[in-house]
């Protein structure tokens, strides 16, 4: 860049500088200031193994594993080694991390081994090479040379031979310190970036950086010393046991100075005998840019990141279709007698939701009814009724603290909305629950408690009721957050709207909140809020190692990976053929890990819920950055759902149509966890409209509800309304299973219907032209005589049957009318039909604590909903009385739905027999009644 370049003060060609004389050091020029790169190294020496471990790190209200090391000197051992309680537990969490035996210890580099600090005494340039010579030491011998014309970075390489044998570790110690007033942001993967800086010199290992290098930023310019590319090998897969370096931050001194050590004491090669030799390559980092702009840099020239994937095994609507008809089927593993997906991989016994949203926006969009009754409705119930999203019956089970209860709404106010919106504002129990949600905190998930008067709350309630007052507030509240959230650099782990440290969003600002509150507005002081948090959301992102143009040999001799969490439960080995792969393929590139106390052992998760938010802020922002992640997120990764994550080796067993058709005991590639199943199909709902309406500039638009979930599962909702397909108004997203077949795998679509319309967009995924055959499914879509093809954007030719050809070009969007068709609808247009109903839908009856709730679901009919708070230690058998029927349930938790008819009345009470057998009856209420 022009405002960088690289000089070596005082150093002419060929000059040697006496022994006695100081070495100046490399100094590159950023934003007009130079920064001095010291050839200054510290050898650390250990005769025994340091015992390297991982441990949790102790900061308060913060998941987070750390490298520490035994101590012989108790006055070193500085490393307190958390308590971690028993809810701790499942997939992810790692005994021998969490639940290892106390020792002294410390998480500090500098206190490991012998430390000799290494200056040069001479040096001598040829060319544009400088070589350094340091002193003889009797334990080692230390060379190094630095290239300061090569491109995008001065090089520094050292060649290391021990003397003796021992544990060795060469740390690099002389790039620009700074002090904690001077630094105006910092970064340290995972965890530390703004202005939280670590409370110790923390190492974090290779396998945990999602770029090699640390970072401080001082108002101008970004410092960093980067790992040379060739340290992060593609292969294998980093983990800790091949981790060939770590980096860090904090000093001795408490300053703030990028640093690497390599090998890890303690770590892979750090093990030396006499004689042998080890050698590094480092790159001298200092850009006139923020810090995630940097990252972005770093990311783009020094590791090749770009706009690398296309779908290459299948469309994002097979494997949607895939997924849905996966979820569908008895391996997806839901219990219908508790309305929930089993968490067993986690907590056995109990089931976990995400949100009743996911499966009624795939009823709707996908026209199954299927999907509703089995999914959507049962899901609907539970979120109204259950206090935490992580139910068991189990009373004595810990992990990941679940509750028995029902004692809802689960459901966050953002969902009662959506819901409230979805059926035509008719339920106004909805309302009612969100404003009194709106008064009080609850605790969902885990044991974070969430605070309902909030601004993101306010934005929700403005949108269900249309009351300028709770947008005043909405936008009052927001702005205090982004005087004090966005706008200030946070120092700490305490920011109240994240609860607790552990999914990677409570580490930025809510970005996808300020997202949606800038689509409300048009303020556009919340999308540079956004563009600010999704771009510090990258920094979780792998950008390394980078991807060889070769092939990859997996699943070697016919067996897939198997993962250890798995392993240990007593799950069988997987078997796909050995096969050949490209790289890029195989990358976790664009991936995040889980969480930051997972982040050990899930490398990269499928779960990439932020890809659609990404897609469509950098649309807003024109952020290409953002936009590649997002694709490199989701496209050409899986033909169905592909388990959690990416773990111990790179295989191919994700992409494979069939590899979720297992029994629970049978998948050991990776977790499943199904409660995800649904919230992935939303996610590519969302990231095929997203990108149909970023592609096309606006001129596709459906209007979305918000799905908020928990932890990181956020998406957009589509289907309750109809949108804007170029210049056809009232356009209502269509896509049912197989609607079209398209001979090329590039191009995903979207579809919607209007009168005799099928409108049809395809976005190519490819840097290549497409031009391809696509068939409609006749028996979906009836053609006649009349049929034809209008053309918004690219190209089509005419109507053959049901067949037509379209081109689009590269990385790009076509979009045509099939006009004088007739969609064949199965469900949605009853579902979305709306007729006022202002009749009684809600109802508390005293005993039990039971509650009774109508809902009205359109034209599709209406459901009586009855549950009771009170559980078995209290009721041994319900009976619900309606009209002239009764339904009796004996087992809890106690709940009856009963379908009506549209416009029925229906007057109810229970008789409730407690456990010394005594019968209550409770009083008798009437719903639907015209009020």
């Amino acid at each position: 860049m022009k405002h960088r370049y690289f000089t070596i003060l005082s150093l002419l060609g060929g000059l040697t500088l006496p022994a006695q004389a100081q070495v100046p050091g490399i100094t590159v020029h950023s934003a007009g200031k130079p920064y001095v790169f010291n050839p200054a190294f510290v050898v650390l020496r250990s005769a025994d193994n340091p015992g390297l471990a991982l441990k949790p790190a102790g900061i308060p209200k913060v998941a987070y594993n750390v490298l520490t090391w035994k101590m012989k000197d108790r006055s070193k051992s500085d490393f307190r080694q958390q308590k971690i309680d028993a809810s701790v537990a499942g997939d992810g969490f790692d005994d021998k991390i969490l639940r290892g035996k106390s020792e002294w210890r410390t998480a500090n580099i500098y206190n490991v081994g012998e430390q000799t600090e290494m200056l040069p005494v001479s040096a001598v340039t040829k060319g544009d090479t400088v070589f350094f010579r340091y002193a003889d030491n009797p334990a080692f011998r230390l060379s190094a040379y630095s290239i300061t014309t090569a491109k995008p970075y001065p090089v520094l390489h050292y060649t290391f031979t021990p003397l003796q044998a021992g544990y060795y570790s060469v740390g690099y110690t002389g790039a620009p310190a700074f002090t904690t007033e001077q630094a105006a942001a910092i970064w340290q993967p995972l965890i530390w970036q703004e202005k939280r800086i670590p409370d110790a010199a923390y190492l974090t290992p290779a396998f945990m950086a999602t770029l090699p290098t640390t970072m401080v930023n001082d108002g101008r310019s970004t410092v960093g010393v980067l790992a040379a590319p060739q340290e992060l090998p593609f292969q294998p897969l980093p983990t800790l046991p091949n981790s060939r370096f770590g980096i860090a931050l904090r000093t001795k001194q408490q300053q703030l100075r990028p640093q690497i050590y390599a090998p890890m004491p303690g770590g892979y090669r750090s093990k030396m005998n006499k004689g042998e030799t080890f050698e590094f390559s480092m790159l001298l980092v200092a850009e006139p840019l923020d810090i995630s702009h940097t990252y972005q840099r770093i990311a783009e020239t020094v590791f090749g990141f770009k706009n690398y994937r296309r779908n290459d095994i299948a469309s994002l609507n097979t494997a949607l279709d895939n997924i849905v008809a996966y979820s569908l089927s008895h391996y997806a593993w839901f219990i219908d007698s508790l309305k929930g997906c089993a968490y067993s991989t986690d907590v056995p016994g109990a089931v976990k939701n995400v949100s009743s949203l996911n499966p009624l926006e795939i009823a709707l969009v996908k026209d199954d009814a299927a999907m509703f009754e089995q999914r959507a409705y049962p899901l609907m119930e539970f979120m109204l009724s259950r206090e935490k999203f992580l139910f068991s019956l189990d009373s004595t089970q810990k992990i990941q603290s679940p509750s028995r209860k029902l004692r809802g709404p689960v459901a966050p106010l953002s969902e009662l909305g959506a819901l409230y919106a979805t059926f035509g504002r008719n339920n106004d129990f909805y309302l009612q629950m969100m404003q009194q949600e709106y008064g009080k905190s609850r605790v969902r998930n885990l044991d974070v408690k969430e605070k309902g008067n909030n601004w993101i709350n306010a934005m929700h309630l403005y949108k269900a009721t249309g009351d300028a007052a709770y947008l005043r507030t909405a936008k009052e509240k927001a702005d205090v957050y982004l005087k004090q959230r966005v706008r200030t650099a946070q120092t700490a782990f305490n920011d109240p709207f994240a609860g607790s440290f552990f999914f990677w969003p409570s580490y930025t600002d809510r970005w996808i909140e300020l997202s949606e509150l800038y689509e409300l507005t048009g303020d556009t002081a919340y999308l540079n809020a956004a563009v600010q948090g999704a771009r510090n959301y990258t920094l979780f992102t792998w950008m390394a190692p980078g991807i060889p143009d070769s092939m990859v040999t997996v699943n070697k001799g016919g067996k897939a990976p198997m993962y250890n969490y798995l392993r240990s439960k007593g799950h069988t080995q997987m078997y796909f053929p050995e096969e050949k792969a490209p790289a890029w393929r195989l990358s976790e590139t664009g991936l995040t890990p889980e969480s930051s106390g997972t982040a050990t052992g899930h490398r990269g998760i499928f779960m990439a819920n932020y890809a659609p938010w990404m897609l469509r802020i950098g649309h807003y922002a024109k952020d290409t950055f953002l936009i590649n992640v997002a694709k490199a997120a989701v496209i050409g990764r899986y033909r169905n759902f592909p388990g959690y994550h990416i773990n111990t080796e790179r295989t191919t067993a994700y992409e494979k149509y069939d590899f979720p058709m297992h029994e629970h005991k049978a998948q050991s590639v990776n977790s499943f966890h199904y409660n995800h199943i649904l919230p992935m199909a939303s996610m590519l709902i969302d990231y095929l409209v997203t990108d149909a309406v970023t592609r096309s500039k606006g001129a596709i638009s459906f209007p979305a509800e918000y799905i908020e979930g928990y932890a990181y599962l956020q998406n957009k909702m589509y289907g309750m309304r109809p949108g804007t397909f170029y210049t056809e108004k009232d356009a209502q997203l269509w896509m049912p299973a197989n609607l079209l077949r398209i001979s090329n795998v590039e191009l995903n679509y979207v579809a919607a219907r209007k009168d005799d319309q099928l409108l049809l967009a395809f976005t190519n995924q490819s840097g290549q032209p497409v031009t391809t055959d696509v068939t409609v499914n006749p028996q979906l879509v009836k053609f006649s005589g009349n049929s034809s093809v209008d053309v918004f954007a690219g190209a089509a030719n005419k109507l053959q049957d049901s067949t037509f050809t379209v081109t689009v070009p590269a990385d790009g969007i076509a979009a045509v009318s099939l006009q004088n068709v007739t969609p064949q609808l199965s469900f949605q247009h009853l579902l979305l039909k709306n007729t006022p109903d202002n009749s009684k839908d809600y109802a508390k009856l005293s005993t039990g604590n039971a509650h009774a709730m109508l809902f009205k679901l359109g034209g599709y009919g209406r459901r009586l909903y009855v549950y009771l708070e009170d559980d078995d230690n209290k009721v041994r058998r319900a009976t619900l009385h309606y009209g002239n029927e009764t339904m009796t349930d004996s087992t809890y938790p106690f709940e009856f739905t009963v379908p009506l008819k549209d416009g029925q009345r229906i007057r109810c009470w229970l008789s409730l027999t407690d456990i010394n057998g005594k019968t209550t009856q409770s009083e008798k209420v009437t719903l639907g009644k015209k009020e």
